[in-house]
Parts: C-alpha cells; structure tokens; sequence
C-alpha cells in the first residue's frame, strides 16, 4: 500500500480509527487495509480484505470505512470494495490475536491475565439462573466494562434467545471463532453452533470436556473486564471442568428464598471449594413480588416463595467453606423479567427503572467495586529459595 500521496497518508490514519466490529481492534492494526489509491479528481478508493467472504457484519464495516475516508480532506468520493484474506493472510492474523501463540491456550486461565472470571451456577434449575446471568453482563458493559458471555449450559442453552440474538451464528477464522457482538456485549453458545435450532445435544463427559475447551480456547475474546459463564444446574461435569481449566474463576451463587433450594444451591457452592474456586457470594432470586393495591394504591411484598434461602445459602457457605461469603443481593419477581428473557429484550436495557433490573444494576456495581488486577490470583509461579 503506497503512502506518497499525502492524501493517502491522510486516508490510512483516518482508518487507522476504525475498529473490526467483530475483532473490536483497527483494521489497520489487523492488516485488513490491502489497498488506498486517490485520483486527481479527489476520488477514493479503498479495498478492505474480510477475514471470511460471509462476515456478518461486513455492511457496518463498509459503512465505517466509507464515513471515515469521507472525513478527510482533498477526498471528493469514496468507493470501498470488500475483498477476503487468502489462506495465509488468516494464519498470520490467528496467529497475532493470540498474541504470537500459535498453540491452542485458554487465555484466560494464564498468569497475568486480568479478566475477571464469573462462573454462575445454581443447585437446580428454575432458579432463574441464565436470566440473572445475562441481565447482569449487560449491566457490567452499563458500567463501560468490555464484557463476554459464555453460555456453557451445553443442554439448557438459552442465552442466544435471552439476547434476541435468533440464529446468529458466531463467524468462523479456520480453526478460530469470533464470538456475537450484541446488546453491547460478545456471546458464545453451543445454540449458536447447531445446524438447526431443533437439534438435541447428547454429548457425554470426554466430549462435553472438549466442548468447554474450545469455548474458552478457540474463541478470540479480545481483552475483557469480565467473562461471565453461565453454568448448567448442579454439580456435573461442567462444573468440574471448568474448575480445572480455570482455578482463578470466582462463583457466584443462584438460588431462590425457599429452604430447599438454598440447600441444593449449597452444593453447588461446595463444588466450587471443592475445585480451588472462591465461592463470591449468593444472589437470591423471586425474593418477593411488589403488589399495589387497587384502591388505597400502596405497595406492599409478597413472599411467595418464602423468606431467607440466600442469607441461610450464604451462611452455610461461608462456615462450609470457611471464608465469608456474602448475600450480595436480592432481586424481586417481576413478569418484565420473565418476558424480557423470553422476547429477546432484557429487562436492564427494556426496563432499567424496575426493581428487579434496580436490584440487578446494584448487583453489578457490587461486583465492579472491585478492582481489576493480579492480587490474590494465582501466577502459576513458585518462590526460588536461595
């Protein structure tokens, strides 16, 4: 790409503005600029090389680039073809989002790396588990954090619904994929992998292993604040696996005021122990339903589930395990919730002055209170006695 003409030089910063919509870093950085000519006239033209010829998003990205060269001075027109990277383009590029690293490593589980890793799990399902944990990632990206959300509910893979997401599909770089932007935050989820949306998963252990290992290896997540994992119910394979391949994750505790199910819920916790994990805290979900009278118009709660699961949760976690572990929060019922998850519209972003999303935004900036960084993190490294 030639840079004498001033113009050119010009054009080559303006993208160098413009971020992947996909990558979330500058197509100059990504090598993605293959070619910048400007006539006599004032007429640009710019190719841009898609790392796949089907790039979901590939109309934004030509919109991007068109506004970008548009703005510079001395361009009187702007014509932008969108080309695709050959084979070795793309193992150059891999190669760079992992940082040099060719081999297949899960980020996340490496020494110095930053992000904050939220398993949510539950003791049993219906506790409402992938609702708290979807609403919650997107009230962490309210607070201007960058962040992913990994849906590794294998069976009960609901996130893609929850986030009105349909039948996107992540896009593919060979070996690699790039995970669904949306909602302002990136998704993954073995829903958004299946041929059809009909088809039934029956994977066992070795082959759910290998599942969660390439949602956390073969994935680029780019570099996140956050990334929140929605867990299947119990204490099953998952759960030991991701103990294994991410000991720094912290847990996060779901479960429902009745005492049954803060006694599940607690188990879940165990688990966690069990695997090095550090057990965060407890939410209490359906903590209670606000209801107005119709004739005086005061409000007034309903326990319908009962009361005091999360505290009794929590307790018995923090003696368990000892170490505390908080209730870190209550949130209410609320039908807008319920039909935020089923309509692909969550109820932080739909219905951010409700008292469940009030409930979930505190929740967040509970958790983001914290800062981000090594201490009380496991390096990988040993002391040297000399």
């Amino acid at each position: 790409m030639s840079t004498e003409n001033p113009v050119v030089e010009a054009i080559a910063d303006a993208l160098s503005h413009v971020n992947d919509p996909e990558i979330k870093r500058p197509i100059t950085d990504l090598n993605m600029v293959d070619e910048i000519t400007v006539d006599e006239q004032g007429r640009a033209f710019v190719r841009v090389l898609l790392t796949v010829a089907g790039c979901p998003l590939k109309t934004e990205l030509r919109e991007q680039v068109t506004e970008a060269v548009r703005g510079v001075n001395g361009v009187t027109s702007v014509s932008v073809e969108l080309g695709t990277m050959t084979d070795e383009q793309r193992d150059a590029l891999k190669v760079q989002l992992r940082g040099g690293v060719p081999e297949r490593i899960i980020p996340f589980a490496q020494p110095g790396n930053t992000t904050k890793v939220i398993a949510v799990s539950s003791g049993k399902g219906g506790v409402g588990k992938s609702s708290v944990t979807v609403n919650l990632a997107l009230a962490l990206a309210q607070l201007g954090r960058e962040v992913g959300l990994l849906d590794a509910d294998i069976y009960g893979h609901s996130v893609p619904d929850m986030l009105g997401l349909g039948d996107a599909h992540p896009t593919p770089l060979d070996d690699m994929l790039l995970p669904v932007p949306g909602l302002g935050i990136k998704s993954i989820s073995i829903g958004m992998m299946k041929p059809n949306k009909s088809d039934v998963i029956a994977w066992r252990g070795p082959i759910l292993d290998r599942a969660l290992t390439q949602l956390l290896a073969d994935v680029h997540w780019g570099d996140l604040d956050y990334l929140l994992i929605d867990l299947p119910p119990g204490t099953g394979d998952i759960a030991m696996s991701l103990g294994q391949k991410l000991p720094n994750a912290e847990v996060l505790v779901v479960t429902t005021p009745q005492q049954a199910a803060s006694e599940v819920a607690e188990r879940a916790g165990t688990m966690a122990g069990i695997m090095q994990q550090r057990v965060m805290g407890v939410v209490e979900n359906m903590s209670w339903l606000e209801v107005t009278a119709p004739k005086s118009r005061e409000t007034f709660r309903v326990d319908l589930f009962g009361t005091g699961g999360g505290q009794k949760a929590a307790d018995a976690l923090s003696e368990r395990l000892g170490t505390t572990v908080p209730l870190l929060g209550q949130i209410p019922l609320d039908v807008e919730l319920r039909s935020g998850g089923d309509d692909g519209d969550p109820i932080v972003l739909a219905h951010p002055e409700s008292p469940a999303a009030q409930a979930i935004g505190a929740l967040a900036s509970t958790i983001d209170s914290r800062p981000r960084g090594l201490a009380g993190m496991n390096l990988g490294v040993q002391p040297v006695n000399h």
